[in-house]
């Protein structure tokens, strides 16, 4: 309890100073806040996320879930408040193919060629969050063909020459041949993989290895839906007790302790204060998890 009033003590004082380029210099652990499903609320929980000390903001060119309008008011509504400038953020966004929009509500012309499809969407997320460049441009998922893949690939290296974009990364990729097929013929890298992890896919064993001998993130979703079971249970609950913990943000120590980044999306301003405080643990240093810690969580996963 102590060493959580210091940390947060600490925190306030320094989370004004927080910034994501010195997290990234750091290359220690973090959380992104996720924005998908918020709607109406986007804006003013994202300024609260901003405000509470997230610095990573994850978001969609994608109406049918995400208001990305609103993650570019809610961060610069906060940066306002708490004087940070467009660098203390990380603003990381995705191409959604027609697949995955709403055919109501598709934020390109659908009638264009794939190409300009893409350049359509990334204008419209330059403009939704009101900058003139994007940390991470992410495909929300693999286009139905390899060719259509590499093709929208093609354009995203196009704006990382034009510096519109710092980094590439690809969502919803589980299938190891067609990551290190991309990995293989991209100019430039994938930087990211953001996946579900969850049982049904092994919780991407191979593709996670995969990352961290390719110096990608491996960034994780659905980390505490999908893993219900195993958090609830009286030894992770336990655990979490002993270290000053929530399950919650246990599952999130876990993740970084293995060298993810988990995103949240909470919605609940107490949870937002308890994300920050373990990514500031992280942050400062501490090691929250042993090997032991590591291995007990992995096996009551079925990591």
């Amino acid at each position: 309890g102590q060493i959580q009033s210091v940390l947060l003590e600490q925190s306030k004082d320094t989370m004004n100073k927080v910034s994501a380029k010195s997290m990234l210099q750091s290359k220690l652990p973090y959380i992104i806040y996720g924005t998908a499903w918020k709607k109406g609320a986007t804006a003013s929980l994202v300024s609260q996320a901003v405000q509470s000390g997230f610095r990573f903001i994850d978001t969609a060119c994608q109406p049918k879930h995400y208001n990305e309008a609103g993650v570019g008011e809610g961060w610069k509504e906060a940066a306002a408040k708490l004087g940070l400038d467009r660098s203390d953020l990380f603003l990381q966004t995705k191409f959604t193919s027609l697949d995955g929009q709403d055919p109501n509500k598709i934020p390109y012309d659908e009638l264009e060629t794939l190409e300009e499809q893409v350049k359509q969407s990334i204008a419209k997320s330059l403009e939704n969050l009101q900058t003139d460049y994007i940390d991470s441009l992410v495909m929300h998922s693999p286009m139905r063909s390899y060719e259509d893949t590499l093709r929208v690939w093609r354009v995203f290296e196009s704006f990382v020459k034009q510096e519109k974009v710092r980094h590439l990364g690809l969502a919803n990729c589980y299938d190891k041949k067609t990551f290190l097929r991309l990995y293989q013929d991209s100019h430039i890298k994938p930087k990211v993989l953001q996946n579900r992890f969850y049982s049904q896919s092994g919780f991407d064993a191979e593709l996670r290895s995969l990352c961290d001998a390719y110096g990608v993130t491996y960034q994780s979703f659905w980390t505490l839906s999908a893993n219900r079971e195993a958090i609830n249970s009286h030894e992770w609950k336990a655990m979490a007790r002993s270290k000053n913990l929530t399950p919650q943000t246990l599952m999130y120590a876990y993740m970084m302790s293995l060298g993810h980044t988990p995103l949240s999306g909470t919605t609940d301003a107490t949870h937002m204060k308890e994300d920050v405080e373990i990514m500031m643990r992280f942050q400062i240093g501490k090691e929250v998890l042993s090997e032991d810690d590591i291995g007990t969580l992995s096996s009551l996963l079925g990591v």
